[in-house]
């Protein structure tokens, strides 16, 4: 690592020794070893001339003289040597000071204040030998529920292995730094009629950061999320160049997360309602301004209502009703996914135990909440606190979260199971999830991905998916439940190929807390104790043909 001195007020410099009469020094040494030469030699004549009987001994007081000058020979050069100990000491803490001072201590890697140095230096490097540079931001996805589950020490290691592996797929001449937190930054030169060799690098980073890490006697996976920039004529400033890094980090993120994106100009306006909108998501979540949607599900033969989808929804005071789309994400990275969902759930849960018996209420479960070791015990003090019966709550695991902790699944699903609760495989046939997951955990029912149901009459590949896995929840005995039912096509073809249950603009769009007991009131299904509005406006929908909502 180079050295250099970046000095901040906590680290400051050693105190360097004082030497003050170094020219007297010098001078006394140097006539010391002059007088012991001279009276050295004198009294080396005389000693030989006694020994040759010429002389009767020596003088008493040039040898006298003599050892004195030794003397101060001996004292002078003990001194120097003193002296030159310090020095070293001095030099050894001033590169000491000058390391802390640069590096983040528990990686070991450049913090922030050396890492935007170190970086204009590369810039104008490459500018000098013809090349380019890439400025990489990287966030590790799920980091906080490492700290969560398995405490801070354990964090630590996952950041530690983060940058070994980080040291491992980038050039040696890259500048990679720990900004803080789990936010790592790599500045990189590449030539610039190559830029794929920057997309390589971040695939590499992708893959390595993808591979399990052992903590506490078990397999956790860190993925991560990279936004990358690199100087334009109108970006050449660092603190540019990294706010650039961080709005297409921002997208990585949004776009799902385990990828990267590369800075474009359209995604500029995207941070400006970012940070208002983080801030939204504080405030709101203890005011319930997140709310339940329903989303009917109907028996596909008999077009009976049978249960709903819980959706989220923001009412914003700003912008309105907000999608998943843009909601979960913000969510997810301000680490407020637990409370939004606790907060959607109990509110679904205290409405629905009121509608009648035999409709079920779907919630859905992300890959991050699935590692939560305590997201059974959750689950069950919100059916205690709400009143709603255990076999009526099915809860959806995404097929993507099977891959992370196999172990954790089975024993979150195992506790849910004991209870009465259904569980539900959410968007099989849009991963990779393989039939040795549907025998290890128990499933009650598979749901079938709105991407393949959607497509299935234009795209051949998507109706043959769609008829292997009906069959082979017909093998299993698993019911199948198809999402993004949009047509009396599709409907149709669900039905030859034997799915049960359907959801999707066919039967209706996701309902407030008001229209769904309006639906539920028109075909009989909310008790009329609960009614507080018999007068509603209403607007059946009853099926047609098919009997669907």
């Amino acid at each position: 690592m180079e050295s250099q001195q970046i000095l901040p007020d906590r680290y400051p410099p050693p105190r360097k020794p004082r030497d003050g009469n170094g020219p007297i020094r010098s001078f006394v040494l140097f006539a010391a070893l002059a007088l012991f030469v001279a009276i050295g030699g004198q009294l080396g004549s005389q000693i030989v001339r006694t020994f040759m009987g010429y002389s009767e001994g020596t003088n008493q007081i040039m040898v006298t003289a003599l050892l004195l000058n030794v003397a101060l020979i001996l004292l002078t050069w003990r001194r120097t040597n003193a002296l030159s100990d310090e020095i070293q000491v001095y030099r050894q803490a001033e590169v000491r000071a000058q390391h802390l001072a640069m590096t983040d201590p528990l990686t070991n890697l450049y913090n922030r204040r050396a890492f935007k140095e170190k970086t204009s230096e590369m810039i104008a490097r490459a500018s000098r030998l013809g090349k380019s540079i890439a400025f990489l931001m990287i966030d590790l996805d799920g980091f906080k529920k490492v700290n969560d589950t398995y405490g801070h020490d354990s964090g630590d290691i996952v950041l530690r292995e983060a940058a070994d592996r980080m040291r491992e797929v980038v050039p040696q001449s890259s500048v990679i730094a720990r900004l803080g937190g789990d936010e790592f930054a790599i500045c990189l030169m590449f030539e610039p009629e190559f830029p794929d060799t920057v997309d390589k690098i971040a695939k590499h980073l992708i893959e390595a950061f993808a591979r399990p890490v052992a903590i506490a006697d078990a397999s956790q996976m860190v993925t991560a999320s990279i936004g990358i920039s690199r100087p334009e004529r109108d970006c050449a400033a660092i603190d540019i160049l990294m706010r650039r890094a961080d709005i297409a980090l921002y997208a990585a993120k949004t776009n799902g997360r385990n990828g990267y994106r590369w800075f474009d100009n359209n995604m500029e306006i995207k941070p400006r309602s970012r940070s208002p909108r983080q801030s939204d998501n504080r405030d709101t979540i203890s005011t319930k301004a997140f709310v339940p949607f329903f989303e009917p599900q109907v028996d596909l033969h008999t077009g009976e209502l049978v249960g709903f989808e819980v959706l989220a929804r923001w009412i914003s005071p700003i912008g309105g009703l907000d999608s998943p789309d843009d909601l979960i994400p913000v969510a997810d990275k301000t680490g407020m996914n637990d409370d939004l969902s606790i907060t959607i759930f109990q509110q679904a849960l205290l409405e629905a135990k009121n509608w009648d018996p035999s409709l079920t209420i779907s919630v859905n479960i992300s890959p991050a909440q699935l590692q939560d070791l305590w997201l059974a015990q959750k689950i069950f003090k919100l059916l205690v606190e709400t009143g709603f019966p255990a076999n009526r709550l099915e809860v959806e695991i995404p097929e993507s979260a099977l891959f992370s902790n196999l172990s954790i699944a089975q024993s979150t699903m195992g506790s849910l199971k004991s209870q009465g609760i259904q569980i539900a495989l959410d968007d099989f046939g849009s991963g990779d999830s393989s039939l040795a997951h549907l025998r290890a955990l128990p499933f009650d029912r598979i749901k079938i991905g709105r991407s393949c149901v959607s497509s299935m009459l234009d795209n051949a590949e998507s109706a043959a998916i769609v008829q292997s896995v009906a069959g082979l929840g017909r093998t299993l005995q698993v019911p199948i439940i198809a999402q993004g039912v949009e047509d009396d096509h599709v409907l149709a073809k669900l039905k030859e190929f034997g799915c049960s249950k359907g959801q999707g603009a066919l039967f209706g769009h996701p309902l407030n807390i008001d229209q769904a007991r309006n639906l539920l009131i028109d075909n009989d299904l909310f008790p009329k104790l609960y009614r507080l509005n018999p007068a509603h406006a209403k607007h059946k929908a009853k099926v047609a043909n098919h009997g669907a909502y």
